[in-house]
């Protein structure tokens, strides 16, 4: 990524797992230098904890999550480390906090120890401001009421979750988006600000907007995004693989229906009979994932192969 606005800033990095590691990634991204700080036995549960026990991928995530940062790791219960520690952090210009309060009290860098008078951000990823419980990625999609979307029409008694942590990605986009908001105002007052961004809220005020009160409020369930219409849905292929049809634009609809032999359907753009999704879906597995690339290489139709 060429674009570097954020070169000459320092941010530490006292956070594990996903959202506070995305959201030093996306400054660091950005051009930051981002070190992120591990305790030497207790270090990222991603990379050598109960996650990465749960799942190798996680190991990856660690990784794709980390690239970039300078990665250090102290002894937490060291005189020495500690006093490094906070050297590294009263220094820096923002510090995404993930630590407990015991051992930022250990570290000496709690909100007291950092109300500096030059331009800082502190800025911590919590739960949530009301609830006390403990919540995950899908707590917060399902506390939110935003889970009852994606079971709306399942029967299955065991039902998959979502493919990706997509509460906890916003996450850490937000904390990222509030940090740097924070520092333009910390510039301002030549002092450090200290921001808070909860999980619980976040997932409501990014995602919740896409399935808008008022149609919550009519039982509404399908929508474009997630299969009312057959312009916009996954099909299945001759060699059991699948493609993505998204062609919302008329002038797609209608090349789609040109090159896949589909007749008398244009002027069914918009229609969600079943029997049209039949039609659609008939003519895809008529064909192997390689004679669907040949045959749309020079065409312009919003139709992908998933990889």
């Amino acid at each position: 990524m060429s674009f570097k606005p954020l070169a000459g800033l320092t941010i530490i990095d006292l956070t594990h797992r996903l959202p506070g590691p995305l959201c030093g990634k996306i400054l660091g991204d950005l051009g930051a230098t981002v070190i992120k700080i591990e305790d030497n036995i207790f270090q990222d549960p991603f990379l050598s904890g109960l996650f990465a026990q749960f799942d190798s991928s996680f190991v990856s995530w660690y990784e794709n999550l980390n690239a970039g940062k300078s990665i250090v790791r102290f002894d937490f219960n060291s005189n020495e480390d500690q006093k490094k520690i906070h050297e590294l952090v009263v220094s820096s210009d923002a510090v995404i906090m993930g630590l407990p309060t015991k051992t930022r009290e250990k570290l000496q860098i709690t909100d007291r120890d950092l109300t500096l008078n030059k331009p800082m951000v502190v800025i911590e990823l919590l739960a949530s401001a009301h609830e006390k419980k403990s919540m995950h990625d899908l707590n917060a999609l399902a506390m939110t009421g935003l889970l009852s979307l994606y079971v709306a029409d399942k029967k299955d008694k065991i039902v998959d979750p979502p493919f990706l942590p997509i509460a906890g990605i916003s996450f850490g986009h937000k904390a990222a988006t509030d940090l740097l908001a924070a520092y333009i105002q910390a510039t301002k007052k030549n002092q450090t600000q200290f921001v808070k961004t909860y999980l619980d809220h976040v997932t409501k005020e990014v995602l919740g907007i896409f399935w808008p009160e008022k149609d919550r409020q009519v039982g509404r369930t399908k929508f474009l995004h997630n299969g009312i219409y057959p312009c916009y849905s996954l099909y299945q292929t001759r060699d059991l693989k699948y493609v993505a049809l998204a062609a919302v634009e008329e002038k797609f609809w209608n090349k789609f229906c040109d090159v896949f032999g589909i007749s008398n359907s244009h002027d069914r753009f918009f229609n969600q009979d079943q029997s049209l999704f039949e039609l659609i879906s008939n003519q895809i597995s008529k064909y192997t994932t390689s004679e669907i690339e040949l045959k749309i290489q020079d065409e312009d139709l919003c139709l992908s192969i998933i990889r």
